[in-house]
């Protein structure tokens, strides 16, 4: 199961879900106030192996996140903010010329540049 943080919009779960994964926005977990180690802590413990965020600061708390849980992985989405409907095109054009294809224990950068 994959993780929305906080800066996703939360429409990315139903696009997900079209390509087959169960996805969860931090938010309605009641995790929105949690920091960046915690949430991954917290989500990892809850059963989920991937968080997508928004948040670049969270790639210099990963480090320390990924060491305590390996089996995690952070994505890093780099699509610009634009309004529900324009992200989401994006986000979609993107999947569709490079799926997000997790790896454990690492902090992914996606789309590639």
């Amino acid at each position: 199961m994959w993780l929305l943080d906080v800066n996703m919009p939360k429409q990315v779960r139903a696009l997900l879900g079209e390509f087959g994964i169960s996805a969860q926005a931090a938010d309605d977990r009641g995790w929105g106030g949690l920091t960046n180690g915690v949430l991954v802590e917290t989500a990892s413990q809850a059963g989920y192996r991937v968080v997508l965020t928004r948040d670049r600061l969270f790639s210099e708390s990963a480090a320390r996140a990924l060491r305590r849980f390996p089996e995690f992985c952070i994505v890093l989405v780099t699509i610009p903010q634009l309004r529900g409907p324009e992200f989401l095109s994006r986000f979609r054009d993107a999947w569709n010329r490079d799926p997000i294809h997790p790896v454990a224990g690492q902090l992914l950068h996606w789309p590639a540049a």
